[in-house]
């Protein structure tokens, strides 16, 4: 009985604390998304934007993040896919990696006026079916960024 009372204890303060985690980051991403909000994005071919301005640089710019869940959310996942469906407890950290791997990329165009063809890949470092870790992704998030003169 002390064993399964000490498991429950474990199990809730891991959900507590990566829900307070994970309502930080995403208050930190939303500031910082308004903050670059006038640096678009254009998912086009270079002949479909035209300027008349002189451009000054063109360089590739990156964005790459490590994300993982935690605990209680490997646990939900284990069971849910015991009984089959998405495993929507690890959506909000694809989510929260994908967004931070967009924002840093952004934010690495210091001086762009935009960025070009922006792509995002993303990889599994482990996965929680062959060891007993929690499951890790890699994200990274790349484009042209264009600056003018």
């Amino acid at each position: 009985m002390g064993e399964i009372l000490i498991l429950l204890i474990i199990v809730g303060v891991t959900y507590v604390t990566g829900t307070i985690i994970e309502k930080r980051h995403y208050k930190d991403i939303i500031k910082r998304e308004i903050a670059l909000i006038k640096k678009p994005i254009i998912n086009a071919g270079a002949k479909t934007w035209n300027s008349k301005k002189k451009i000054k640089k063109i360089e590739l710019v990156t964005g790459e993040v490590v994300i993982s869940g935690d605990y209680f959310k490997n646990f939900a996942a284990t069971l849910k896919s015991f009984f089959g469906g998405r495993l929507t407890s690890f959506e909000s950290v694809l989510d929260r990696g994908r967004r931070e791997a967009i924002l840093r990329m952004r934010e690495n165009a210091k001086d762009a006026n935009f960025i070009i063809n922006a792509r995002i890949e993303s990889v599994m470092i482990n996965d929680y079916y062959t060891n007993n870790s929690v499951p890790q992704c890699a994200i990274i998030a790349y484009g042209t960024a264009i600056t003018y003169e």
